[in-house]
C-alpha cells in the first residue's frame, strides 16, 4: 500500500470518528427531547394546555424518526425487525388517539437503541484504542537533516529516531543505542524487553528509556501493529453463525408478535391487549446482546495478545474438545542446545563438533544451529574448502544431512539415515545414547565418529496451560517429528497425555484429519509454518508466531507471543461468550412468552408492556456487556 492510500484512509478513520461522536450527540438530544415530552404527557401537564396532545403527537412523529426510517429500509429489503413492530405500535397508538402511549413508546425504543449503541462502542474499545495510539509523527533523519515528518510519508530504510517515552513508529531494527521496550500493544504482555542494536522493534511499542535509531522496515498498515487493526476490524463483520441464527430468532419473535396481535384482536376485540401484545414481545437483547458478547470476548483475547480472526472462531473455540499441539517452538523454545558430545574411535568432543558444524554449517535447522552455536562457544575455527574436491551438501526432511567436505563425505543424522549409507557403528555405540535427548549421530569416511545429544527447554508456562485446557475437559495431543523418547519426556514434564512422534508434516495432516473425521472438534497449535497444512485441516487453527506475517496470515487465531497460555484464555473467553448468548437466548424467550401470554389475557397495559420489554432487553444487553470488564 502506497503513502497515499494510507494517508486517505487514516484521514477517513478521523472523519468516521468525528461523524460519530456527532451521531452520539444528536442522539442523545433526541432522546432527551422525547424523555421529557413523555414524562410531561404521562403526568397529564399537556392536558389542560394542548387537548388534542399536540405536542406528543409532534414529538413522536419527529423523535420517532430514526424508527420510522428503519422500518422502511427493513420493509424495502423485505425483513421484519424490531423497529417495525414497534413503528407498527406508534401509529396504532396515535390512531386510537392513546398519545401517551405513543411517545412513551417512542422514548423508550429511542433509550434501548442508545443503550445498544453505548454497549457496542464499549465492547469495541478495544480497536478504538488501537487506531488512537497509533503514532501520527514521527522524528525521521535524511541527508544528515532531523524532521518530524507524518508516518505515511515515511519510506524503507529511513532511520527514525525514537526517544523516551514515544511510541516507536515503523516495524524495524535498531541501529543505534538500546532501550526498554513496552510491547503490550503488540504481544499483550507489559513486561519491558530489552532492545539493543540488531534486535527488531515493532511499530505500537513504546520506547521506555534510552533514546534510539531506528532502521525502517514497514510503515503503516505493513507493520504487525497495522495488520492487528486490519484483523480486528475484518472479525467484526464476520458474522459467526450463533448471530445468524440470533438474527433469525429475532426476526421470528416480531413476526411472531405481529401475528398473536392480529389474533388478539380478533379474539378479545380489546385494543390495549393488541397494542400490548405488540410492544411487550421485544428480541432487540438477543439481536444486540450476541454481537456485543463476540466483540467484547476479541476485544479481550486482543488485549492479551491473541488475535482472532472471526466471531465464528469464538464460537469454535466454545466447543474445542481437543487440542493438538506441535513440540517444538510451541511447548518448547524451539532453540535447542547441546548438552552431551560423545566421541569413538579416538575423535575427541572437539573433533566431532568439528565435523558436525562443517556438514550443517549452511543449515538453518534448530538443531544444526545448536551444533554450530556450541562449536563457536568452544572456538572451533571450520576450514575452508581446499578445492580439492567438491564441497556441497543435501538436507533430507526428518533424517538429518548429507555433505562432502574435500572429498570426504560427512552424515550428519538419525540412525534410519546411516543405516540407509551403510555406514557402520562401532561397538557399544547404542548403549552410549542419551535418553529424553534428541541424539544426533556423526559419520564419517562411512563410519559413525561420534554422537551429539540435544536438548530443547520446555517453557514455564506450558505445563500450567495444560493443566487449564484438562480442567476444561479438553483432550490434549502432542504431534512432533522428534524421536519417542524426547517426545514423552517433554510431554510427561508439561502433563500431556497421548504423544504421537517422529511424524512428517503430511503425517500431522492425516492425524488432524482422523480427529475431525471422528467428530472430535480440534484446534491445532503450531508455529504457522510448517505445520500450515495441519492448520488448515483443523477446526481451529493457532498460530504461534510472536508476530510472523506466515502466523497472521495462515491461521485462524494469531498469538503475538509464543505463549500457550493464551490458548487457555482464549478457549475459557470463548466459552463464557458461550454461555452468555445462551442465556440470552433462552431468558428472552421466556419473558416473551410470559409477556405475550400476560398482554393477551389483558393483564398488561402499553405503558407497562413498554417497560417489560425495555428492561427485559436492557437486562440481556448489559449481561453481554459484563464480558467488556
Amino acid at each position: 500500500m502506497n503513502n497515499s492510500q494510507q494517508t486517505v484512509q487514516s484521514n477517513e478513520a478521523t472523519h468516521r470518528e468525528e461523524q460519530n461522536e456527532e451521531s452520539k450527540s444528536r442522539k442523545l438530544l433526541r432522546l432527551a427531547l422525547v424523555g421529557i415530552a413523555a414524562l410531561l404527557s404521562w403526568i397529564g401537564i399537556w392536558r389542560a394546555l394542548a387537548p388534542i396532545d399536540f405536542i406528543a403527537i409532534i414529538t413522536t412523529l419527529v423523535g420517532g424518526y430514526p424508527v420510522f426510517k428503519e422500518t422502511f429500509e427493513a420493509l424495502r429489503r423485505g425483513h421484519v425487525n424490531m423497529e417495525v413492530s414497534m413503528a407498527v405500535a406508534i401509529f396504532a397508538s396515535l390512531a386510537l388517539g392513546q398519545f401517551t402511549v405513543a411517545v412513551v413508546i417512542t422514548f423508550f425504543v429511542l433509550l434501548s437503541e442508545y443503550i445498544e449503541n453505548y454497549a457496542v462502542d464499549k465492547g469495541r474499545q478495544t480497536i478504538i484504542l488501537l487506531e488512537k495510539s497509533a503514532p501520527k509523527k514521527a522524528l525521521v533523519r535524511r541527508n544528515g537533516v532531523e524532521a518530524e515528518i507524518e508516518t505515511q510519508t515515511l519510506e524503507p530504510n529511513d532511520i527514525v529516531i525514537v526517544r523516551d517515552g514515544e511510541r516507536i513508529p515503523v516495524d524495524g531494527t535498531i541501529v543505534v543505542g538500546s532501550a526498554f521496550v513496552n510491547q503490550s500493544a503488540i504481544t499483550g504482555e507489559s513486561a519491558r524487553v530489552e532492545k539493543n542494536p540488531g534486535d527488531r522493534v515493532y511499530a505500537g511499542s513504546i520506547d521506555d528509556s534510552g533514546v534510539v535509531e531506528v532502521r525502517t522496515d514497514k510503515i503503516g498498515s505493513e507493520t504487525v501493529f497495522g495488520k492487528i487493526i486490519k484483523l480486528v476490524e475484518d472479525a467484526e463483520h464476520r458474522k459467526a453463525p450463533i448471530q445468524r441464527i440470533s438474527d433469525r430468532l429475532a426476526a421470528w419473535l416480531v413476526e411472531f408478535a405481529i401475528g398473536l396481535s392480529v389474533l388478539t384482536f380478533l379474539i378479545t376485540r380489546n385494543i390495549t391487549s393488541t397494542l400490548s401484545v405488540i410492544v411487550v414481545a421485544g428480541a432487540c437483547g438477543v439481536a444486540a446482546g450476541t454481537p456485543l458478547a463476540i466483540v467484547a470476548i476479541m476485544g479481550k483475547a486482543a488485549k492479551k495478545g491473541a488475535i482472532v480472526k472471526g466471531g465464528a472462531y469464538i464460537e469454535e473455540m466454545s466447543r474445542i474438545d481437543t487440542v493438538v499441539i506441535d513440540k517444538t517452538g510451541t511447548l518448547t523454545f524451539g532453540e535447542p542446545v547441546v548438552t552431551d558430545t560423545i566421541g569413538f574411535d579416538g575423535y575427541d568432543q572437539q573433533r566431532v563438533l568439528e565435523c558436525a558444524a562443517l556438514a550443517e554449517r549452511h543449515s538453518n535447522h534448530p538443531l544444526a544451529r545448536a551444533i554450530t552455536s556450541k562449536a563457536v562457544e568452544l572456538g572451533i575455527v571450520l576450514p575452508h574448502s581446499s578445492g580439492s574436491g567438491a564441497e556441497w551438501s543435501n538436507y533430507i526432511p526428518c533424517k538429518g544431512m548429507v555433505s562432502e567436505n574435500d572429498g570426504e563425505e560427512i552424515i550428519v543424522g538419525n540412525s534410519v539415515l546411516m543405516m540407509e549409507k551403510n555406514v557402520k557403528f562401532p561397538d557399544g555405540a547404542e548403549n552410549r545414547l542419551v535418553s529424553n535427548k534428541s541424539t544426533v549421530l556423526v559419520a564419517r569416511a562411512g563410519k559413525v565418529c561420534g554422537m551429539i545429544a540435544i536438548s530443547d527447554q520446555v517453557r514455564a508456562e506450558s505445563k500450567n496451560a495444560i493443566a487449564e485446557l484438562k480442567e476444561m475437559g479438553i483432550h490434549t495431543v502432542m504431534l512432533t517429528g522428534d524421536n519417542a523418547d524426547v517426545a514423552k519426556a517433554v510431554a510427561q514434564e508439561v502433563g500431556i497425555e497421548e504423544v504421537n512422534a517422529e511424524l512428517l508434516p503430511e503425517n500431522k495432516v492425516d492425524f488432524v484429519e482422523s480427529l475431525v473425521a471422528e467428530g472430535h472438534k480440534v484446534a491445532m497449535v503450531g508455529d504457522g509454518i510448517n505445520d500450515a497444512p495441519a492448520l488448515a485441516r483443523a477446526n481451529i487453527g493457532i498460530g504461534m508466531g510472536a508476530g510472523t506475517d506466515v502466523a497472521i496470515e495462515e491461521a485462524d487465531i494469531v498469538l503475538m507471543t509464543n505463549d500457550l497460555q493464551k490458548i487457555a484464555d482464549v478457549t475459557r473467553l470463548s466459552k463464557k461468550a458461550y454461555r452468555t448468548i445462551m442465556i440470552n437466548f433462552y431468558g428472552t424467550i421466556t419473558v416473551d412468552g410470559i409477556g405475550v401470554t400476560l398482554a393477551f389475557l389483558g393483564f398488561l397495559s402499553p405503558l407497562v408492556a413498554a417497560g417489560i420489554h425495555v428492561v427485559s432487553e436492557l437486562i440481556f444487553i448489559l449481561n453481554s456487556a459484563r464480558l467488556i470488564r
